[in-house]
């Protein structure tokens, strides 16, 4: 998997408003949802997947109010291989629809209760009706990592003459490895010569692995969500696969990044969903050092452990104060300060600092460094006030 076998018009849709939304106890606004649509499309998604119209009432609202805003991007609605679904859709003003059926056989015995060839005949009898109307469409292959290759094949070839503009690949059940997912979609592309998307879930902690191995095989899609909200452990996360595909694969897709945290915390808040200190891209601590050499090193250059600058995704850089820091760090802090330590007094300090970190179990606080600070200079004036 080269470098050079990466594609570079790679395109973004992200589905926070539907997958996930579909996160086990998460429900958006329409005031959210709008909000959302928009920040999505100022950063500079491609297509939004909006909603499921045929759910109606609220959901259907929704939509139409996002179909109406006159984003840049492209709004898809998501459906079944159902006539009427995308009848729903179309009454919103969708420009693009999502045609999504099951491939793999569970799902095909045990969750449709149905034969391959029913299959079939649905996702071309819908895929047809959508062309008729003038919408771009994906067809979306549900389960598609636990079909059977050939079947896949043949559903991927009759999407394509049905007129579908591309194949969603979905790893609904995340257990492909970047490797298996490099081959099954270069096999696809090869044989069926249509454009892929990457829809990866994180069951194993790989979608966004997997979202890049997609690209590497030749995928032009990439399916994600806002810090990956889904179903079960998540989709692939939208900043993740934007700055990996940035650094790790050398396509830059010209988003505005500095962004991200922003869009993050919001989509956290109307989530209700935490977003992680630890959080890959725009988690907290993603720019925070405390380890003595990690800090020391951070302070002399940033790129010796980051990869890029903190405000790239709109955080800043943060030297935490605690029991694994070191002098240099001291220095630096109190500078901030306005304060100049000696090598002397940063080790004094250092200790008090240490000890307290314990105490606490937890980094300290400016004010308590403060603190710590004065009561260093008032022993040190006792000790001179004794010995006078």
């Amino acid at each position: 998997m080269g470098r050079g076998e990466a594609v570079n018009h790679i395109k973004i849709v992200d589905t926070t408003l539907r997958d996930g939304e579909q996160t086990a106890g998460v429900v958006f606004s329409n005031h959210e949802k709008i909000r959302i649509a928009k920040m999505l499309d100022d950063i500079g998604v491609d297509q939004i997947e909006a909603g499921i119209p045929v759910m109606g009432g609220h959901e259907k609202e929704a939509i139409k109010e996002i179909c109406q805003l006159g984003l840049r991007a492209s709004i898809m609605g998501w459906n079944r291989a159902v006539i009427k679904d995308i009848e729903a859709s179309l009454e919103c003003g969708v420009d693009a629809v999502a045609i999504s059926i099951s491939t793999s056989d569970i799902h095909i015995e045990h969750k449709l209760r149905s034969t391959r060839q029913k299959v079939l005949e649905s996702m071309v009898r819908a895929t047809e009706f959508a062309k008729q109307h003038g919408v771009y469409i994906s067809v979306n292959a549900e389960d598609a990592s636990r079909s059977d290759p050939e079947f896949l094949l043949e559903f991927a070839q009759a999407a394509k003459e049905a007129g579908a503009d591309r194949l969603r690949f979905c790893d609904t059940v995340g257990i492909l490895d970047p490797f298996t997912t490099y081959e099954r979609v270069k096999n696809l592309i090869e044989k069926v010569g249509i454009d892929i998307e990457m829809h990866t879930h994180n069951d194993f902690g790989m979608a966004t692995a997997n979202a890049l191995a997609g690209v590497r095989a030749g995928a032009t899609w990439v399916g994600v969500t806002v810090i990956g909200l889904g179903e079960r452990a998540g989709n692939a996360a939208l900043e993740e696969v934007v700055m990996a595909l940035k650094y790790l694969q050398g396509i830059d897709l010209n988003f505005k990044t500095a962004k991200f945290r922003e869009l993050a915390e919001y989509v956290s808040l109307a989530s209700k969903r935490e977003l992680p200190a630890w959080k890959p891209i725009v988690g907290s601590n993603m720019f925070a050092h405390e380890s003595g050499i990690h800090a020391d090193g951070a302070l002399k250059n940033p790129r010796t452990y980051e990869v890029f600058c903190p405000e790239e995704v709109g955080l800043e850089r943060q030297i935490v104060i605690g029991k694994h820091s070191g002098t240099n760090a001291i220095k630096a802090k109190f500078e901030e300060y306005g304060i100049g330590l000696t090598e002397e007094e940063a080790n004094d300090i250092l200790a008090r600092v240490r000890k307290a970190a314990v105490e606490l179990k937890r980094p300290l606080f400016d004010k308590e460094l403060v603190y710590i600070y004065e009561d260093y200079l008032n022993e040190i004036k006792k000790i001179a006030v004794n010995k006078n």
